[in-house]
């Protein structure tokens, strides 16, 4: 006799339960009917925030979402069933019809919790849950347009997951968070304090330790009143509202049933996912296992996977759940694993912060410093998934703040070989080092192999890096694929571009890639996509794509201001525009300072004053010094034979004549360039990608250096060049950089990665050995040809100009978030909900 399990919901976790049953049920006589409430079947839910710019529903569901293939699997979507006859055995639906089950499996998922603040009903406030949730959040984001602000209640996993979706949107978001950090489940104090300033200086405004808020409507959307702990009040207008402040188990169709429910909610069911009622299962969110609910989609796959099992065996068990996290949101890496919080009594806690690099990492471990119990990482997560399969084991090195820094740097330190076997790779789907080992055994050579294989991967994704990190060690060559949407690396999406002629990302992933994108592909391709053509990154399509700058054209400030850099070729000013620069400094009380790389940077201008500032400066000659792009930057001189005694060659001149010609060429890194008139190497030319420097018959061409965290010293490509032999060098080095490098690799790095390195490159530029010289010269032409002043083309532009407003009801109206301070007789910002800036009630 046929038993028929019906299966309420149809989320992710549900998902699971089906496919597990489907893959173990060979043999057994079973059908299953999926009722699921919302229209589309199940999706991922996990990375709803991609869906925001995309809004293609499909690409969101699950493989086999709706189980076509199997005629044993009946998926019914829409449809909400609205009671449990437990003594007929049958669920009733809103429509009236009844199914029968022999099994049912509650997979109710859980609602968005929405705190009982006044106004928490108005029209304007949303909530952050489903496909559904996202379209309102982008219909009142649409009608509210650029530059307007959205809050967010809540500031944990989920609460930032909003921020990023409403960022993208084009809003400002402000993060409301009653306790004093952020995720304050995850991280602790020092963790949460450098998440805040990293998020902060992304222009999202962070209010922490948040005591009450209220809502009230006004004409033109949403005042947001909110008292922190000390009694200060801050006032917000926003276009809505998005509640994210964690979720509650969706148990009532149990309580109606007379199910056993847990104290503080959730379906009460023992380790085998069994209710109080033999007959009735539950799992995911809704399940209150042993008395503990579970908001994370890997503790719901195991425990659909335990009742997969105990259906059809009777085996089935729940062991328990692994809590760690790892995200990365506007390019914000975070996570946490294990006893992050060192409640362990006696544990020891060793913490890395370093505020400079903007990265916070801490270990817990015994008290013998011998065995791993947890970690917090944020800013650089690269540690994580080395260390997190070490939890409970006895470290690897005496020394725990080198398994730290190792672990980010080119030293491998805690390398995937001292992982032994049972380690845990994929958390999300309980997949072990041996479990993966041995599908590459059994002939499993890449990373979507495994996927297809373990499952791991398959989820929050990452467990990704670890998995190629096996194949390695196992002797599998690896992929160079771009993301999980595209196959191609950068440099041969770089050639599909050139040779196809495609130029829209939804044209080029429609014919090469899949699904709808992420934050590593898109901007990626813009990047490609601006270095291939002298097309506006503002137009069209192609205005979504970009990086966070370029939307605006600026560099965004901590405060969310903007920073004003018109070019300088290699440092040169007249003094009509030094005047008109000061002028405008004047008039719209910027702070001013002068730059390392020999230009003036104006801080502190509102969005709404970007246009009205570049007129000015465009109106005096001036351009866009691109401080915001991944371009060329600058051009550092010294002032070579026009001054200096010492002088061998026209530094300047040859400086001004670099900057104009490779001005505004976008590259998959910044790109920064100098030249000295001799070897007395004022311009440190050998810091830069680009480095010139005159010798008593020409030039010596540098290429490969840099500042920053790793520095390095440029190294000597070809010496004595005449004029037109040096910028012919340049062209050929800088446009097979762009052309081969991979994504956000700065040409020290790309140098190094070269096979051959220094001498591989001099073969291709000098020697002409792969036939490339008159293609790249060819395109750096087409670039200088091309080019156009962006700052000039938006300002010429009245659709472009319609996006520099900070309130789109009122364009003219200044943020009134915006404030300043005098310190030390500087200009400095004032944020929000810092004691400096008053309350504002």
């Amino acid at each position: 006799m046929t038993e028929h399990i019906v299966v309420v919901g149809h989320g992710m976790v549900a998902h699971r339960f089906v496919s597990t049953l489907a893959s173990r049920w060979a043999t057994a006589d079973l059908t299953v009917t999926v009722i699921g409430e919302e229209t589309d079947p199940a999706y991922d839910r996990v990375g709803l925030s991609s869906y925001v710019g995309a809004w293609d529903r499909e690409s969101l569901h699950l493989e086999d979402a709706r189980h076509g293939a199997d005629p044993r699997v009946t998926v019914r979507s829409g449809h909400l069933v609205t009671a449990i006859d437990r003594e007929a055995g049958e669920v009733e639906l809103s429509s009236g019809e009844r199914i029968a089950y022999d099994t049912l499996v509650l997979a109710t998922g859980s609602r968005a919790f929405v705190p009982p603040v006044p106004g928490h009903d108005l029209p304007g406030c949303h909530v952050y849950r489903t496909l559904d949730d996202l379209d309102g959040i982008r219909a009142a984001a649409e009608r509210a347009g650029s530059g307007s602000h959205g809050v967010v209640i809540g500031g944990g996993l989920l609460g930032l997951e909003a921020a990023n979706a409403v960022s993208l949107l084009g809003l400002t978001p402000h993060v409301v968070e009653r306790n004093d950090r952020l995720m304050p489940l995850q991280v602790d104090a020092g963790g949460g304090h450098v998440l805040a300033s990293l998020i902060r200086e992304l222009g999202i405004e962070i209010h922490l330790s948040v005591t009450g808020t209220e809502i009230a409507e006004t004409p033109d959307g949403l005042t947001v009143r909110l008292t922190d702990d000390e009694g200060v009040t801050t006032v917000v207008d926003a276009a809505f509202v998005v509640f994210s402040a964690g979720v509650r188990p969706r148990d009532e169709l149990a309580r109606l049933s007379g199910l056993d429910t847990a104290e503080r909610g959730g379906i009460l069911t023992d380790l085998a996912c069994r209710t109080s009622d033999p007959n009735i299962y539950a799992i995911g969110e809704c399940a209150a296992i042993d008395g503990t609910c579970y908001g994370l989609v890997g503790p719901g796959y195991t425990s659909a996977e335990v009742a997969a099992a105990t259906i059809l065996s009777g085996e089935g068990e729940f062991t328990g759940a692994d809590l760690s996290t790892k995200l990365k949101l506007l390019g914000v890496d975070m996570a946490s694993f294990g006893d992050a919080h060192g409640v362990t009594p006696g544990c020891l806690e060793v913490v890395v912060n370093d505020p400079v690099a903007g990265t916070y990492s801490k270990l817990v471990m015994s008290d013998d410093a011998q065995t791993l119990l947890g970690g917090v990482f944020v800013g650089d997560s690269g540690p994580y998934s080395l260390l997190k399969p070490l939890v409970g084991r006895t470290l690897p090195s005496p020394d725990p703040i080198s398994l730290i820094s190792r672990s980010t740097g080119n030293d491998p330190g805690v390398g995937v070989e001292a992982l032994p076997d049972e380690a845990q790779i994929c958390s999300c789907n309980a997949v072990t080092k041996g479990d993966v080992r041995e599908a590459i055994c059994g002939g499993a050579c890449d990373v979507a192999d495994l996927k297809s294989c373990t499952r791991a991967g398959t989820s929050c994704g990452s467990c990704i890096p670890l998995l190629k990190q096996v194949l390695e060690a196992e002797g599998v060559e690896q992929s160079t694929a771009l993301c999980e949407h595209f196959e191609q690396s950068r440099s041969e999406l770089f050639e599909i571009v050139t040779v196809t002629g495609i130029r829209t990302f939804s044209g080029l992933i429609e014919r090469f890639g899949h699904g709808s994108g992420c934050d590593i592909c898109k901007p990626t391709v813009a990047s490609i996509l601006a270095s291939t053509s002298s097309d506006h990154v503002l137009d069209g399509e192609q205005a979504a794509l970009q990086d966070t700058n370029d939307h605006f054209l600026a560099n965004i400030q901590k405060n969310g201001t903007y920073s004003v850099v018109p070019r300088m070729p290699g440092g040169e000013v007249s003094a009509e525009q030094l005047i008109v620069i000061g002028e405008i400094a004047r008039d719209h009380d910027l702070y001013v300072k002068v730059t390392g790389g020999q230009r003036i940077d104006m801080f502190g201008a509102r969005v709404e004053e970007l246009p009205v500032i570049w007129k000015r400066l465009v109106d005096a000659g001036m351009e866009s010094g691109h401080a915001y792009g991944k371009s060329l930057r600058t051009v550092k001189s010294c002032v070579g034979t026009s001054w200096c005694r010492y002088g061998q060659q026209d530094s300047v001149g040859m400086a001004v004549l670099m900057e104009n010609r490779y001005r505004g060429l976008r590259a998959p890194h910044k790109i920064k360039m100098a030249v000295s008139g001799c070897a007395r190497e004022c311009a440190e030319a050998r810091g830069k990608d680009v480095g010139v420097i005159a010798t008593e018959t020409g030039w010596n061409l540098y290429v490969g250096g840099n500042g920053g965290a790793t520095p390095r010293h440029a190294q000597l490509l070809v010496g004595d060049l005449t004029d037109e032999e040096l910028i012919r060098y340049i062209d050929r080095t800088v446009m097979f950089y762009v052309r081969t490098a991979e994504r956000l690799q700065r040409m020290a790095p790309w140098l190094e990665s070269l096979d051959g390195g220094i001498d591989h490159l001099r073969e291709v530029v000098c020697d002409d050995s792969l036939d490339l010289a008159a293609e790249l010269e060819g395109r750096m032409e087409a670039h200088v040809a091309g080019y156009v002043d962006e700052w000039s083309a938006v300002l010429d532009d009245p659709d472009k100009l319609a996006r520099f407003v900070s309130f789109v009801n009122a364009p003219e109206s200044p943020d009134p978030t915006v404030e300043f301070e005098e310190k030390d007789g500087r200009k400095v910002p004032v944020l929000l909900g810092s004691p400096a800036m008053p309350a504002r009630v």
